[in-house]
């Protein structure tokens, strides 16, 4: 039998289908979506699920091409007319194009996990689940495009299959409307774009997944294995038994993954020495790069009265909002992973932490503007604003005189005005042209 399966392996459309799922998944890893997987594991585990938009089609595509060999050879009559039952000749079909498509798919996931290996220090478990699902459902596209192959043997079928299979996972989370959660139950790709750094997927919906997939790719050998009319008939009864178990195992809500949080992602984990600098445990790999310009940017804060002494990085989260522990003496530090998975930008740290001393708690309804934080805390730096981040250029120009504003006030005077909008950020009491103002 491994004889044969080797054969079957080097001979059939698998070794083909790997290739071109490997090759299209690495491009679109490296070339659409780098900046989201290379926060962490489990971005990348969502960020895989979420292009089986293009690579699932291109599987049943696969199944359905392969299907027609025995068609395409005029062998099918000869075939059909042998003692050998059919469901055993068909296995080795099955399996070297299942393999072939989780060998691609895991190709794929390797080539993105090397390329962050050495920043992301956080592997939770769940991204096994998510990543089985992914493999399955490809599984299923394969096995159910040699079925749909088999039964309709033509050209035409193959490319047919591939722009339905691609317009079924686009019409499925209108189709399932208002019920968002249906979607997830039958799409592999719902609700997996742009994941957050802390970011994950219930195992319930992992599980309920994997039900219907499985489910599918049972009907799916059923039909391809079958000799007449009552095994086609009966396959049906698998694929509607896994739909009713997933539809009951999955959780009956809105945004279900999209407001999933994963808490030990946002535990904080922080680095030797003083002064202390802590970043979420699904960055810890940052933390040394993130420490020695976090320590700088206290070190400018310290000129201020009641200077900032710690540096965290916000862990807030906007669905469900979420916000980390307020305490004045703490800096607030959105830590970023670059598209090469490291912290790119040291000089935008520093500037982020000493900006950071200038925040207010979360609801303050007085709060300091843009332009008003970025003038304050360019002045500590000594050097003008620069525009960076996502921070507007109206807002840039008017902290840039704000800036030169500053700049022509005695020293003391100067200091005086940004202590004091450091003070009313942390009381919730800024007033328009604090800055601007005259504290004598």
């Amino acid at each position: 039998m491994s004889r044969v399966f080797g054969i079957e392996l080097r001979r059939s459309a698998a070794l083909g289908s790997a290739l071109i799922l490997l090759v299209i998944g690495v491009l679109l890893l490296f070339f659409a979506g780098q900046s989201e997987f290379t926060t962490g594991w489990m971005q990348l585990a969502m960020t895989q699920r979420l292009y089986l938009a293009l690579l699932w089609p291109l599987a049943l595509a696969a199944g359905a091409w392969q299907a027609r060999r025995e068609t395409r050879s005029n062998v099918a009559e000869l075939f059909a007319s042998t003692p050998r039952p059919r469901a055993h000749r068909t296995m080795p079909t099955l399996g070297a194009m299942g393999v072939a498509v989780v060998g691609g798919y895991v190709a794929m996931g390797l080539a993105g996990g090397l390329w962050m290996v050495r920043t992301a220090h956080y592997f939770p478990a769940q991204v096994f689940a998510v990543s089985a699902v992914g493999l399955l459902s490809l599984i299923a596209a394969v096995w159910l495009g040699l079925a749909i192959g088999r039964l309709l043997p033509s050209p035409v079928t193959a490319p047919a299959l591939g722009v339905a299979g691609l317009g079924l996972l686009l019409v499925i989370p209108g189709a399932t409307r208002p019920r968002g959660w249906l979607a997830l139950v039958f799409s592999p790709i719902y609700e997996m774009n742009m994941p957050g750094a802390y970011a994950t997927v219930p195992g319930r919906v992992s599980a309920a997944q994997a039900i219907w997939l499985a489910a599918l790719a049972v009907t799916a050998v059923l039909l391809f294995a079958s000799g007449g009319w009552r095994l086609r008939v009966a396959a049906v009864l698998p694929v509607v038994l896994g739909a009713a178990l997933a539809i009951t195992a999955m959780p009956h809500q809105k945004r279900v993954v999209i407001d999933a949080i994963d808490p030990v992602a946002r535990e904080l984990v922080c680095a030797g020495g003083e002064p202390r600098v802590c970043v979420s445990r699904v960055h810890s790999g940052l933390l040394a790069e993130v420490t020695p310009p976090a320590r700088e940017g206290l070190t400018i804060l310290a000129k201020l009265p009641s200077a900032p002494t710690e540096v965290d990085e916000d862990t807030t989260t906007y669905g469900p909002v979420v916000y980390p522990p307020w305490h004045d003496d703490v800096v607030l530090l959105t830590v970023e992973a670059g598209s090469t998975g490291h912290v790119e930008d040291r000089a935008g740290v520093v500037a982020d932490v000493v900006t950071g001393a200038f925040a207010g708690p979360p609801g303050c309804d007085h709060f300091a503007g843009p332009a008003e934080k970025l003038a304050a805390a360019y002045w500590l730096i000594g050097r003008e604003p620069v525009a960076r981040g996502l921070y507007d250029p109206a807002a840039i120009a008017e902290a840039a005189q704000l800036w030169r504003n500053l700049g022509q006030l005695p020293r003391g005077e100067a200091e005086a005005r940004v202590a004091s909008l450091r003070q009313a950020a942390l009381s919730c009491t800024v007033e328009e042209g604090l800055l601007s103002r005259s504290t004598r």
